[in-house]
């Protein structure tokens, strides 16, 4: 195998996933070319909630994602001069009139763990999540760009779209290998090529295009479920106190509301109801690629709610900003995460589901060592196959909700 010094790698997809590829193969001294579409963490990743925990898998195959990317954000975070990483409790909150935060308050423990801003009674059970030895947070956006400027001598971003794949004769017989990437630079019309001997795709939910970029050698159905996301401002002169809430379903607004205060005072909220289904072939027509709307009825209605929740918001509170994004869902909610059948030095990393941002540098930790090792030595990616969708896979079981029928893990 060559050295990894002459080893040429294109990553198509600036997320946190892609860039967390690209960052490990760049720190075994590997050139990557990063081809991302639009910006580094435009999607997803410079919008999702930032949100980890340790031990909150359900012990199937992707618990070992959750456990060695915990540690490995523990360490990377302090390392890459990251200011949002931290640890952070977590309360589950039930929505109804049963004066929970009173009740809460007598508890030496929740008393504790309740945080400044959380005083509205229409609420009913509090209860402890996670104590902040498991449980924590990083604006993803700055861990992507933190890992970009770590290796500014070996990863060099390319802003363009892939087209498809350059190969040539691989060394078995009906084999095909890398030899480059296809691509539309941003702005452009005429198609090139990135010289490359591996390509690992990692483009969020818009990865199932790869299904024709290797000529239909591996199906790969994906659903984009597109969520709105509110983000509130710092109140004037105010501290917000980190404890994250998982709250029950409120019917009153039909939302089921994460909150995440960040280190810079802000509180990020999803959950909020109202999501949309995207199909494969609608991402792989590029759908929601340069703009991803949110609906402001969902986003008032998460505002309503939460201010129910707190009185400094329901009297000082401004939105910063209204946003949406979109998460990749396999159909058994387990990541595509392995070789390509077919292709020598072709590679997937993608449909993390909810947990893309949590995994993101187990994902990258894994993908590299396939890449330069021929096997991944930190995470058994067996159950991860990319081609267990072509005809002769059966399909699993599904998990979290999507309008009343499971899709994911819960949490």
């Amino acid at each position: 195998m060559n050295s990894a010094s002459s080893r040429s790698v294109v990553v198509v997809g600036g997320g946190i996933q892609g860039t967390s590829v690209a960052y490990h193969l760049a720190e075994r001294g590997v050139k990557v070319t990063l081809l991302e579409a639009k910006a580094p963490a435009s999607a997803a990743s410079g919008k999702g909630g930032g949100f980890m925990a340790r031990s909150w898998g359900d012990g199937g195959p992707t618990q070992r994602l959750h456990e060695l990317a915990f540690d490995l954000y523990e360490t990377m975070a302090p390392a890459l001069g990251c200011e949002t990483y931290r640890k952070l409790p977590v309360l589950s909150v039930s929505a109804g009139y049963r004066k929970g935060v009173s009740q809460a308050k007598k508890n030496a423990q929740l008393s504790s763990m309740l945080p400044n801003w959380l005083d509205g009674e229409e609420y009913g059970r509090i209860q402890p999540l996670g104590l902040g030895d498991d449980t924590a947070q990083i604006t993803p956006s700055e861990f992507v760009n933190k890992m970009l400027e770590a290796q500014t001598d070996n990863i060099e971003v390319v802003l363009g779209s892939c087209t498809g794949m350059e190969t040539d004769q691989g060394s078995k017989r009906g084999n095909r290998k890398i030899v480059g990437v296809k691509y539309t630079p941003r702005g452009e019309t005429e198609e090139q090529v990135l010289a490359a001997d591996a390509v690992v795709v990692s483009a969020g939910p818009w990865s199932c295009a790869a299904e024709d970029w290797f000529q239909g050698a591996v199906q790969l159905p994906m659903e984009g479920v597109k969520s709105t996301s509110i983000v509130w401002a710092r109140p004037e002169g105010e501290n917000v106190d980190a404890t994250a809430l998982f709250c029950g379903e409120d019917d009153r607004f039909g939302t089921h509301l994460e909150v995440y205060p960040r280190p810079d005072g802000t509180i990020y909220i999803c959950g909020i109801g109202g999501s949309d289904y995207i199909s494969t072939e609608d991402l792989k027509a590029g759908a929601f690629l340069e703009d991803c709307n949110a609906k402001d009825a969902r986003a008032k209605a998460a505002k309503s709610s939460f201010q129910q929740m707190s009185s400094l918001y329901r009297k000082y509170g401004e939105l910063e900003r209204v946003q949406a994004c979109m998460r990749p869902c396999p159909p058994d909610a387990r990541p595509y995460m392995g070789s390509v059948p077919g292709y020598e030095g072709a590679f997937l990393n993608a449909g993390h589901n909810c947990w893309g941002i949590a995994w993101a540098p187990a994902c990258g930790k894994a993908i590299s060592e396939l890449v330069l090792d021929g096997e991944s030595l930190s995470i058994d990616l067996t159950p991860f196959d990319p081609s267990r969708f072509t005809p002769a896979a059966k399909r699993g079981g599904r998990g979290r909700k999507k309008q009343g029928v499971d899709v994911g893990e819960q949490w």
